[in-house]
């Protein structure tokens, strides 16, 4: 797992995902993690090939990116990208605007 962002920038991005996103961390988890059964999911990292999130009280699952990234402001574009790809996967409709 290598990763192009700083400890700080981790933590930020871990930080924002838990604070304002903690469904689509859900739904990217049901649909691209391989748990569709999961009820909770928070950010737990994040390094230039995946997004890791810590679910139902302990396991770890990564959702790789689909591609590397080199640079801190990929990250929201590939979320975004990743939690689309999920709710087409589970075939509900995604939110507006991200």
């Amino acid at each position: 797992m290598s990763t192009p962002f700083t400890a700080e920038a981790v933590e930020a991005i871990k930080r924002h995902m838990n604070d304002d996103h903690p469904d689509d961390a859900l739904i990217i988890v049901r649909g691209l993690g391989g748990r569709p059964a999961a009820t909770a999911a928070a950010t737990s990292g994040v390094d230039a090939e995946a997004i890791e999130f810590t679910i139902d009280g302990g396991e770890q699952v990564r959702v790789p990116w689909g591609e590397t990234l080199t640079e801190r402001p990929q990250v929201r574009m590939a979320v975004v990208r990743l939690y689309r790809e999920a709710c087409d996967k589970l075939g509900i409709p995604p939110r507006g605007a991200h």
